[in-house]
């Protein structure tokens, strides 16, 4: 043999040994939603090219996460999470009661403050606000609560409890105005924002311009202790004049102008995701779109909500598809932040598809998972770790729905059955799962930051309501944390008092109950 052939023999030799070590580190995903009893799938017409979100929350107090997920003209789905055993294969099984139709996506939160979350419905007709009675069981609280919902399509909703009251603040976002005949395209419809009255809601206020919301976040972008409310429109249909919108939440209402710092940024905003992935303690912001996905970085020395945008070469524009010969531009619809390798570093989920039949799009888009390195750079793995399906893809959620710490996802598809990606790497880092409690009002302490630390390291989290796409969640948030033994960490709760500092050992999950300046934890 030559010397040439030698070293391609050798250099073959070596891919051999270093592909499958990178198959068996690298996170690595199994669909369970074939192994259920059921279906449940997106499905109609126009509108429901837009929306197919699920609400990931604890319906029954197991600590097994459940699933709310639309259907659109299909009847929504109440999924409970018999898994059962930590670590366990995922199983689910659809309750008995009937669905609401015509449901765009679901948002969980504790309107009443009694410790059973509730479900606010985004839909193409009425919104409802669903309370839940405990054990899984829901009734509308529509009249009860003085929630008067008109007839729109909804498709974004955010929510927060501004100062000294009892119940949140509700903000919903509307698509297209369907009654407008000049419509669809610069036809927009005004958004609503109800604000409550001691435990109702008063007739809400509108909110203008509206332009084509798909997701709204309410976050406190630059950690001053004052949450604004961020905007993202779909340019698809308000075609000019408008752009991405910050809102603060003052009275009056008001938009930031240009003089305040705000940049105008037009793109097909379909959702959004928040995280501190740095570790200096501010939130990067993702939003999603068709053609590049835009990674914004806030600016903390201007005290502005002034933001640049990452380098291409950060690796996280996820623009085209990543395998196949499609060459036309990617549709992002839901992102999410989190480290799915529990090495320390939050990693991106994008939901990717062709809004139905758009010639200009890709048709086979899979879906993105970007595995954040030690430099900043975003890898994309979506095809080696299984998740890289080409169905239309919609909303979504990242989180751990068997409790053995490390993060699954579940999706939303139109006109396809959803999926159900169990986490199955074997090796995994060390993590932290903590859920927040606080007496009184806002019992999930929305608003609230969590800071984790290890010597050096540092990592943020704000809990909020809202943001994705027509997908939101409640329960434990997840830290991968590497290599560490040991960490502490500490709460800054809503009305900005901070606790002492909580030692804690990795790979728990703990509840985090709010005494004072000091925390009750109790482990799973």
């Amino acid at each position: 043999m030559s010397v040439k052939n030698r070293s391609f023999a050798l250099v073959l030799l070596l891919i051999s040994l270093v592909l499958p070590a990178m198959s068996q580190t690298g996170p690595v995903f199994v669909n369970r939603a074939p192994e259920q009893s059921f279906t449940q799938v997106y499905d109609g017409g126009w509108e429901h090219f837009v929306g197919g979100g699920v609400a990931v929350f604890d319906c029954n107090q197991d600590h097994f996460p459940d699933l709310y997920i639309a259907g659109g003209e299909n009847p929504a789905r109440l999924l409970l999470n018999r898994t059962g055993a930590v670590g366990a294969a995922l199983h689910f099984e659809p309750a008995a009661t009937p669905g609401l139709q015509q449901v765009i996506g679901a948002y969980p939160l504790d309107v009443d403050s009694d410790g059973k979350l509730d479900l606010f419905v985004l839909r193409a007709g009425t919104n409802y606000i669903l309370r839940g009675l405990g054990d899984c069981h829901f009734e509308s609280a529509n009249t009860a609560w003085h929630f008067d919902s008109a007839e729109r399509w909804s498709t974004a909703f955010a929510a927060t409890w501004e100062a000294d009251q009892q119940w949140p603040t509700l903000v919903v976002g509307n698509y297209v105005d369907r009654a407008n005949p000049q419509g669809p395209f610069r036809a927009c419809d005004s958004h609503a924002v109800y604000r409550p009255l001691g435990r109702r809601y008063t007739r809400p206020q509108t909110l203008t311009p509206g332009f084509c919301a798909l997701s709204m976040l309410i976050s406190d972008w630059g950690r001053t202790g004052i949450p604004d409310l961020r905007i993202s429109n779909d340019r698809h249909y308000y075609v000019r004049g408008g752009q991405e919108q910050l809102l603060r939440l003052d009275t009056p209402l008001r938009f930031y102008g240009p003089e305040e710092g705000w940049q105008p940024l037009s793109i097909w905003g379909m959702g959004i995701s928040s995280r501190d992935i740095s570790g200096d303690g501010i939130p990067e912001i993702v939003l999603t779109s068709m053609g590049d996905q835009k990674l914004l970085m806030l600016d903390s020395t201007a005290g502005q909500p002034r933001y640049r945008e990452a380098p291409y070469q950060r690796g996280a524009t996820a623009h085209r598809p990543y395998f196949g010969d499609e060459g036309r531009p990617s549709s992002g619809w839901h992102a999410e932040f989190g480290d799915v390798n529990n090495d320390g570093l939050d990693d991106l989920f994008i939901a990717k598809g062709n809004v139905d039949q758009m010639p200009d799009s890709a048709m086979h888009d899979p879906n993105n998972l970007l595995l954040q390195q030690a430099d900043g750079r975003f890898i994309e793995v979506g095809d080696t770790a299984g998740i890289g399906s080409i169905e239309r893809s919609r909303g979504a959620g990242v989180v751990d729905l068997n409790l053995d710490g490390k993060l699954d996802i579940v999706v939303v598809n139109r006109r396809a059955n959803f999926e159900l990606y169990e986490n199955s790497s074997a090796l995994s880092g060390h993590w932290l799962q903590l859920e927040l409690r606080q007496p009184g009002v806002n019992r999930y302490a929305a608003g609230a930051w969590i800071e984790v630390s290890s010597g050096d390291k540092h990592w943020f989290r704000e809990i909020s309501i809202g943001g994705g796409h027509a997908s939101g969640r409640a329960g434990f948030e997840h830290f991968g944390l590497g290599a560490v033994p040991t960490v502490r960490y500490r709460i800054t709760w809503p009305d900005g008092v901070t606790s002492a500092w909580q030692d804690s050992p990795v790979n728990q999950h703990l509840i985090i109950t709010r005494s004072g300046r000091e925390l009750h934890q109790k482990r799973l």
